[in-house]
């Protein structure tokens, strides 16, 4: 019997991650992945593939502004839906590949099959050729992710009822794409149809959309993709999905209670997601699964068996794949006996529509909530040369400071570049930063990154400079 150090089950960005530190740090290593290909859901069928597509409706989208920039388009630009899910999935392959590179390098094992638990040291995996093996594991780690959720009256035939994973393959582009739920998924692949010429509508149980993130930003991007012409249909409870041959009708009451029927050939529902245990047997180990379907674990990340550690969409919290690589590299150091932390206050989000939106630390809502005295300050994206010479003119900076200290507390952002200018803003926070430290360091012209700098400086007694 094959004996590890440690085996991680599960090989997305948490469970790979976490292989690679446990290595690093001299224990022999084994990972086993129930599907072919390592990487999981964000590399296989979620963040990789989304942002592919993404960018290639992106620069679709583009093509109609080239004149604005004194560029001629000559003959009609078509897309090639074929030709985009092709290169999607070979950005796909070569992640993947990379992945099976890095467990290669680093002397990792690898197990192809479904591994599920015979007791707290021992884990048998079932393999596609219908053989199995058992191995012995001084530590687990468990890393098996999550799934689409769904609603219990939707049936989701994979055709015209669809997840996002069948939404990142489809074989047409919608004329009209219903989607339910106004979260990120949801959001994000139906500006990628509403760009290739879609008619899109969202209905959300919620007031808002991205209901999540701090109420400014949730406001923004609405008005931004109404004006691109995605329609929101707000505090709508759906009340049956139904297809007849290639029309899905979608029925939903709103808070006065009428009901509102939208027709479409597709839709996707999008209603977040739910941790994945299916034939993990935890209990043979020891180990404890909630009412709503997580792991138990302690501060340690430590289950209810003392060997036995879990990470990423499994455990509680957001469901977000650098949440999971930080979680498994702490459990990796953990046992190597350092002492690592991680601080969740201070784990970004970032929704990769157009313009982008990221954030960190409290919401108003939050701030609000909790009694705590904050001052904010706001600079807008058209105030920037540099947003204006590339015409990225939407949305804007905002930083949320307390009121007494100026450390900063929350910072929120829309426009072009935000999911990249927001690690300036964790930097800052993990150090403890004022408004005013922020607002006194040098940021280069032009660049959009002055954005953060003017809302600090608005932060700090009104001081913006360029509004």
């Amino acid at each position: 019997m094959n004996s590890f150090d440690v085996v991680v089950i599960g090989s997305g960005p948490g469970g790979y991650v976490s292989a690679i530190r446990c290595a690093q740090l001299g224990f022999k290593t084994a990972i086993i992945e129930k599907y072919s290909t390592l990487g999981g859901t964000c590399l296989n069928v979620g963040c990789i593939p989304s942002k592919a597509l993404l960018s290639s409706s992106h620069h679709y989208a583009e093509i109609a502004h080239f004149a604005d920039h004194g560029i001629e388009v000559c003959g009609e630009v078509k897309v090639n839906l074929e030709k985009m899910i092709a290169r999607k999935t070979a950005v796909v392959d070569q992640t993947s590949g990379g992945i099976n590179y890095l467990m290669d390098k680093n002397k990792i094992t690898v197990f192809n099959g479904l591994g599920s638990f015979v007791d707290a040291t021992h884990v048998a995996i079932a393999k596609a050729d219908g053989t199995s093996e058992t191995i012995e594991a001084k530590h687990t780690i468990i890393a098996t992710g999550s799934k689409p959720s769904s609603l219990p009256f939707i049936k989701i035939d994979k055709e015209r009822i669809i997840t996002s994973t069948e939404a990142l393959s489809l074989t047409e582009v919608p004329k009209h794409l219903v989607i339910i739920g106004g979260g990120v998924i949801g959001i994000e692949l139906g500006q990628v149809y509403l760009r290739l010429g879609a008619q899109v509508s969202v209905v959300e149980f919620m007031d808002r959309i991205i209901p999540g993130m701090d109420g400014a930003l949730s406001k923004e991007l609405t008005k931004v993709l109404k004006k691109q012409g995605m329609k929101f249909y707000t505090s709508h409870k759906v009340q049956s999905v139904e297809r007849a041959g290639d029309v899905v009708t979608v029925k939903a009451e709103n808070a006065k209670g009428e009901v509102i029927t939208l027709e479409g050939d597709y839709s996707l529902v999008s209603v977040g997601r739910r941790p994945y245990t299916d034939g993990l047997n935890a209990e043979a180990a020891g180990v404890k699964i909630s009412e709503r379907g997580q792991v138990e674990v302690n501060d340690h990340l430590q289950t209810s068996a003392s060997n036995i550690y879990a990470i990423g969409d499994v455990v509680r919290g957001a469901m977000l794949a650098h949440k999971a690589e930080e979680e498994g590299t702490m459990v990796a150091e953990i046992l190597a006996g350092q002492k690592p932390h991680i601080d969740y206050n201070l784990i970004p989000g970032v929704v990769y529509t157009w313009p982008e939106v990221a954030a960190v630390g409290q919401t108003e809502e939050q701030l609000k909530a909790a009694g705590v005295a904050y001052k904010s300050g706001s600079f807008p994206f058209k105030a920037l040369g540099r947003a204006r010479a590339s015409a990225d003119l939407d949305g804007f900076v905002k930083i949320l400071a307390d009121a007494t200290t100026d450390e900063v507390l929350g910072v929120h952002m829309i426009g072009a570049r935000t999911a990249d200018l927001i690690a300036e803003a964790v930097v800052a926070m993990e150090y403890k930063a004022s408004a005013e430290d922020i607002s006194r360091m040098s940021h280069a012209h032009p660049t959009f990154a002055e954005a953060v700098k003017e809302a600090a400086l608005a932060a700090t007694e009104n001081r913006a400079i360029h509004v």
